[in-house]
Formats: C-alpha cells, sequence, structure tokens
C-alpha cells in the first residue's frame, strides 16, 4: 500500500483535505516513522485514535516478510540491540535498532519504544510494521507491537551479540561491536545540528582491514596506538566506503593485548574491486598505461580547492590559482582500469622534485606540461603497487592513493613462486 493510498485511506475516514494528510505523512516518513506510527499520529492530530489490529497481519518466517506485507508476526531471535538518537518533528527520539533472525534468515529491526531488548532471547512479536528500508524489508517495532520473551530458545545459523571483524561491515549495520587499533585521529569542529560541534574522525584497523570513523562524543580514550573494544556503532557509507560512527550511547573500553593490523590493504584485480562500489585502505597491482591530462603542476582554487582551467574556478568564477602538484595515472592490471590519484607529496616523489622545483623547470621550459611530461616518462608502461581508497561513481573508478611503489621484484620470479603455491 502506497503513502498516497494511506494518505486517501485515512483523509476518507477523518473526513479531512487528503493532500493535507499525505503532506503530514510524507513529513513524518521523511524522519523514518512507520507508516502505522504516521497514521495513528495524524489521527491524533485531528482528534481521533485508531485501535491497532485494522489491516491484515500474517505470521510470517524472515524469508517470507517482503515490502509488500504490511504487518506481520513473527518469532525471531535478537542477534543485536544498538541504541541511537535521532531527529524529527524538531524533537530528539531515542531509538533501538540492529538485526533478528530465525531459522530461514536475518532481518534488520528499528524499535520507536524500549522493549528492553537483549542479544540472545528469542521473541514473538505481534502486530510489527514492515516498512522498505534501502530496496530491502524491514521490521518496525511501535506502541501497536506486541513483544512476548519465548522460553523455548530458537536456534539459528548467525552469531549472536554483534560482534565484527572491519571488513565484514557494510554502510546500514547497527548495534556492532568492534575491537579495533585507533591508527589516526583529528579532531575537528563542524556545524551540527545545535551549532557548532567537536567531534573526533581517524582510522581504525584490526587483522582484516582498515576504516574510517567518526566519534560524536569525543572520547580520550582514541588515541593514536591504544587497542579498544568500542561496543554499540552504526556503519554509514562515507565516500562510497563503510566508515564507523561512535555514538553517544557507544561503549569504549581499552583491552589489555594489542589488536593487530593488517601490514596491507585488501587485496584485489581492480575489476573485481570496481564491483564492490568503493572500498576502504585498498591495494591495486598493475602497469602504469598513461597520465592523464590536469596532471603535474597545477592551479587549484583558493576557496575550494578544486582544479582550475584557465583561471576559472566551476564555482567561484575568475580566481587567481594556487600551485599543487599532482597526478592523475591510469593503472591496468588486465582485468580492469582505475584512476590512480596522486597527493603532492606521492607526486613528488615521482617527479623527482618538490613544488618549486615544478616551477623552476616549468619557468625555464616556459610549458607547465613539461612536469606532466617528465612523470609520463618516469612511469608509464612500469608496475606499481598503489594503496589507497577506491570510490566509483558515474564518472568513473579513482583510487586516492596513500602508497605508490614501483614493483621491483622480477616477474619471472613472481611466476615461479606463484606456480610453487598452485603446485602445493
Amino acid at each position: 500500500m502506497s503513502l498516497e493510498d494511506h494518505a486517501e485511506e485515512l483523509a476518507s475516514s477523518l473526513g479531512v483535505d487528503k493532500q493535507e494528510v499525505k503532506q503530514k505523512l510524507e513529513n513524518l516518513d521523511e524522519y523514518g516513522v512507520p507508516i502505522d506510527e504516521a497514521k495513528q499520529t495524524v489521527r491524533r492530530n485531528y482528534g481521533e485514535t485508531e485501535s491497532a489490529g485494522s489491516e491484515e497481519i500474517s505470521t510470517r518466517d524472515i524469508d517470507e516478510i517482503s515490502t509488500s506485507d504490511s504487518r506481520v508476526t513473527t518469532t525471531v531471535k535478537v542477534l543485536s540491540v544498538g541504541k541511537r538518537s535521532i531527529q524529527y518533528n524538531g524533537e530528539q527520539h531515542v531509538i533501538f535498532e540492529g538485526e533478528m533472525a530465525d531459522e530461514t534468515g536475518k532481518i534488520s529491526y528499528t524499535s520507536w519504544e524500549d522493549f528492553d531488548l537483549e542479544a540472545g532471547e528469542t521473541l514473538e512479536l505481534s502486530n510489527v510494521d514492515v516498512r522498505e528500508w534501502e530496496g530491502n524489508p524491514e521490521l518496525n517495532l511501535g506502541d501497536a507491537t506486541n513483544v512476548e520473551r519465548v522460553s523455548e530458545d530458537l536456534e539459528v545459523p548467525y552469531p549472536v551479540g554483534g560482534d565484527a571483524n572491519l571488513a565484514d561491515l557494510e554502510p546500514g549495520d547497527r548495534g556492532v561491536n568492534v575491537e579495533v587499533q585507533v591508527l589516526e585521529v583529528e579532531e575537528k569542529t563542524i556545524d551540527g545540528r545545535d551549532g557548532e560541534t567537536e567531534i573526533l574522525s581517524g582510522v581504525v584497523g584490526d587483522e582484516t582491514g582498515r576504516l574510517p570513523f567518526t566519534d560524536w562524543e569525543p572520547r580520550s580514550d582514541l588515541e593514536v596506538g591504544n587497542s579498544i573494544r568500542i561496543e554499540d556503532v552504526f556503519i554509514r557509507e562515507f565516500r562510497g566506503v563503510p566508515s564507523v560512527n561512535v555514538s553517544e550511547f557507544s561503549t569504549v573500553r581499552p583491552l589489555e593485548s594489542p589488536v593487530e593490523v593488517a601490514e596491507s590493504g585488501t587485496r584485489y584485480p581492480i575489476r573485481e574491486a570496481i564491483e564492490t562500489g568503493g572500498m576502504f585502505d585498498l591495494e591495486l597491482t598493475g602497469n602504469i598505461v598513461a597520465v592523464r591530462d590536469g596532471s603535474g603542476l597545477i592551479e587549484r582554487c583558493p576557496e575550494c580547492g578544486r582544479v582550475t582551467q584557465s583561471g576559472q574556478c566551476r564555482s567561484h568564477g575568475e580566481v587567481e590559482g594556487e600551485d599543487d602538484l599532482r597526478v592523475k595515472a591510469i593503472l591496468d592490471d588486465g582485468t580492469g582500469t582505475v584512476t590512480a590519484v596522486l597527493d603532492d607529496e606521492l607526486t613528488a616523489s615521482v617527479y623527482g622534485g618538490d613544488l618549486d622545483d615544478a616551477r623552476e623547470h616549468a619557468r625555464d621550459a616556459m610549458d607547465r606540461e613539461v612536469v606532466a611530461d617528465k612523470i609520463r616518462k618516469n612511469i608509464v608502461g612500469r608496475e606499481f603497487r598503489v594503496r589507497g581508497t577506491l570510490t566509483v561513481d558515474d564518472f568513473g573508478a579513482n583510487l586516492e592513493a596513500t602508497e605508490f611503489t614501483e614493483r621491483s621484484d622480477d616477474p619471472q620470479t613472481r611466476a615461479s613462486q606463484l606456480l610453487a603455491e598452485v603446485d602445493a
């Protein structure tokens, strides 16, 4: 049943204007309020209430629940419980969220009431609302939902508790616990919903990989080198990759034993990496087949940092550009290609000189392109290992490089080692 249909049905029942009701429902929907609760809220606005159970309620296993269901009854085991504060209708509201499962599958949930849920307990949920969330069905527990504890344990083929490795995290995960080492930390001031807000951002790692994080309630335990356990984090997408978010309800405690961190990035063929849609701390190996225009000695807008063309910034018009170094190199491993983007430091290393050297080189030749030409001569046709963050969008695949190292080992030796591993 679409929001339009709900609005028409509700407006007819209340005897009021449909567009006015639709607007109220849309406002509540924007803040993630389940349609069942939204309709009850609108009814209360008009001085009426709706009794629960006016729509058909079906009994479903998890794998049978779809976005076409309105309300269901189901028996589940709670896999994880997270807690988060959101804002809708101008007010703060605490919600509970995570995953539930039965023998047939698992599903995410949001609880708008505090049912005192605990990971590992078995529940029979009656009159629970179903909504679509990122294309998948999600259970929404509200004040009309009946939650009954079941004494008989429900066996499910999923781990209970929410513990996860960084490599397993995906945007949308909630109520997750991780054990990590803090690798980078930076204090930032941002414009939050309540004005300027102090946060921490940086990078954490474990033996499976590394991910960016944001701590919205800066904690002293998040210092470089500390090994910590963080309970109840949620995962958002940031620049195409998962990002660990530490909320006001998260708990952080030091670990006695240090967390080992993977020395290398996650290794993928380029084609498979692109198919993931984006990865943090990825390692690719291939040949540099070209250096794109816009490399070498470039100019950036002093306002926004974008590269200028003929003194023009796309956002700020004509500007006095500031010199910088950059490389945009095409990396090819036979399965696909990606643009490796090198910052000023990595560019200086492959150019063989710093920004002042590049300026002098360009002045002597009376041509800024000589810097890019030298870079092409130094790297095109050679094999490199590139580590960084991959983003994929409508404009292609780009790898923001943190390491750019030429492969110096002999290809024949590498081939022999590979054959030996296969034979073994």
